[in-house]
């Protein structure tokens, strides 16, 4: 076996292992082994009803798609073929460094360490952030199997993540006693929020994806949803969560449609 080839081994069963810890992290997170799950845990922290950037409780499934995202790819990487495709050489150890910081992250929240938590899915965005830019430096053109697995696993992740980094921000604010975080008109929160959303216009801009541009969505409407329906009401969070919404969408359809193929 060559260096190369015992290189791509190495980085295959890295992944794999990362991502299934990970996994098992998300479960321990569930609160299926017992305990508190995350929306329990850190005196209610993270609860739907936290904070003005909380997103609505049925925002959080979009892990369930994340996460079997990111088990399908590690598994696909193993597949005849593809251990020395130049694309998973390039993102591999950025998947494997998202899934430890993803585990981190849970047992922080579990630990009641929330500027810890906060500090860690700063980094994740970042990891994230610069794997999501190594992915766009490849064609977009591919076999289904990549197009989903690579550009739709990692997109849908930096998506939510971009999101919910800001809501953590928030919770940590407001659990150390800054109430304009946990209450209307949430103005600070406002400024976070448009925050994150240049985070998702530059993620647009780059790459003219779909899926980091569906799952800021679906976290920015879930945050308006929050806002309009539970407490604590905040229109102007909710009404400026949609507005970037439109705007993300609207960024990432015109960058699309200057990438794809002149006739």
């Amino acid at each position: 076996m060559s260096q190369t080839e015992e290189s791509d081994r190495v980085r295959r069963s890295i992944v794999a292992l990362t991502v299934v810890g990970s996994l098992v992290a998300a479960l321990f997170g569930s609160g299926l082994f017992g305990g508190s799950g995350i929306s329990d845990a850190a005196g209610g922290a993270f609860a739907a009803d936290a904070t003005v950037l909380a997103p609505a409780g049925f925002a959080f499934a979009i892990w369930s798609v994340i996460y079997l995202g990111l088990l399908a790819y590690a598994i696909w990487q193993f597949t005849p073929g593809q251990s020395a495709k130049p694309r998973h050489r390039a993102i591999g150890y950025g998947v494997a460094a998202s899934a430890v910081l993803n585990a981190a992250w849970i047992m922080c929240v579990l630990a009641w360490q929330i500027a810890e938590s906060f500090v860690i899915i700063v980094l994740l965005l970042g990891v994230l952030l610069v794997t999501f830019v190594r992915v766009c430096r490849r064609p977009r053109r591919g076999t289904v199997a990549e197009i989903v697995l690579i550009d739709g696993v990692i997109g849908l992740y930096l998506g939510w993540v971009t999101v919910a980094a800001a809501a953590n921000l928030a919770a940590w604010l407001a659990d150390i006693g800054i109430t304009s975080w946990a209450e209307a008109p949430g103005i600070p929160g406002t400024i976070t929020l448009i925050a994150a959303g240049l985070i998702a216009v530059f993620t647009a801009w780059r790459g003219g994806r779909w899926a980091p541009a569906v799952a800021t969505v679906w976290g920015l409407v879930w945050i308006a949803v929050g806002r309009w329906a539970e407490d604590p009401a905040a229109p102007v969070v909710a009404t400026t969560a949609i507005v970037l919404a439109v705007v993300v969408l609207g960024v990432t359809g015109w960058r699309f449609r200057q990438r794809l193929p002149r006739q």
